[in-house]
C-alpha cells in the first residue's frame, strides 16, 4: 500500500501547484474577507473535490464492464494526460484580478455564502471533472492488480485530497504573502512545471500499458 501513498501525495502536489482560478479566489477570500473567509472557501472547495472523487469513480467503475480492455482505457487516459499537459504548458493563461484591501465584518450567512461559492467554483469547472475521470480511470486499472484494490483506491484518493486540502490551508496563511509572487512571468513558469510534470505521468502510463502489451 505504499506505493498507493506514493502515488497519492504525487497527485495531490501536482492539483495543489495546478495554477487556475481557485488560488486566485482562496488569495482573494483570505485577503479582502479574512482568514475565516479563507477557511470558509476552502473548506467549500475540500468538499466539491471528495464530490468529484466519488463521482468520477462511481463512472469509472462502470468500465469494470470492459476491464477485460484495461490497457485500452489506460492507453486513453494517458493520451488524455499528455494532451492536458501540452496545452498547460503552451496554451494555458491566467488573468490576475485586482485585489481590495478593505476587509469587511462578515456573518455566519456571509460565511455559508462563500462556503457554497467555494463549492461551486470548483465543481462547475468541466476541467476538474476530465482531469478527476482520467486519474480515477488509471488508478482503477492499478487497483486491479492490487491484492486490496479497494483499500489501494482509498489511500490514493484520501492521501491526495487530504494534501490538497492542507495546501489550500496554507494558501490562506500564506494568501499576502503570494500576491506579489503571481506575476504573469511566474505563472507561465508554473503552468509549464505542471505540463510537464502531467506530460510524463501520461507519457509514464502509455509506456507502461505499451511494453506489457
Amino acid at each position: 500500500m505504499f506505493e498507493g501513498f506514493i502515488k497519492g501525495i504525487v497527485l495531490g502536489f501536482l492539483l495543489a501547484i495546478s495554477v487556475g482560478p481557485v488560488i486566485f479566489a482562496i488569495i482573494k477570500q483570505s485577503i479582502n474577507n479574512g482568514h475565516k473567509a479563507g477557511y470558509f472557501f476552502v473548506a467549500g472547495i475540500s468538499l466539491s473535490d471528495v464530490t468529484v472523487v466519488v463521482v468520477c469513480n462511481f463512472f469509472s467503475a462502470l468500465f469494470k464492464a470492459v476491464l477485460s480492455h484495461q490497457q485500452a482505457l489506460a492507453i486513453i487516459g494517458g493520451i488524455f494526460l499528455v494532451g492536458l499537459g501540452v496545452y498547460t504548458f503552451f496554451f494555458k493563461k491566467e488573468d490576475i484580478d485586482e485585489i481590495k484591501t478593505d476587509i469587511k465584518i462578515l456573518r455566519k450567512r456571509d460565511l455559508v455564502g462563500i462556503f457554497v461559492s467555494g463549492y461551486l467554483i470548483n465543481i462547475l469547472n468541466p476541467g476538474i471533472f476530465l482531469f478527476w475521470l482520467a486519474w480515477a480511470t488509471g488508478i482503477m486499472v492499478d487497483a486491479a492488480t492490487q491484492e486490496h484494490p479497494v483499500q489501494y483506491k482509498i489511500i490514493v484518493f484520501g492521501t491526495c485530497l487530504l494534501f490538497v486540502l492542507l495546501s489550500d490551508i496554507l494558501k490562506v496563511q500564506l494568501a499576502g504573502y503570494l500576491k506579489p509572487k503571481l506575476t504573469q512571468k511566474n505563472l507561465h513558469r508554473i503552468n509549464q512545471f505542471v505540463g510537464l510534470l502531467m506530460i510524463g505521468f501520461g507519457a509514464f502510463l502509455l509506456v507502461k500499458q505499451l511494453l506489457h502489451y
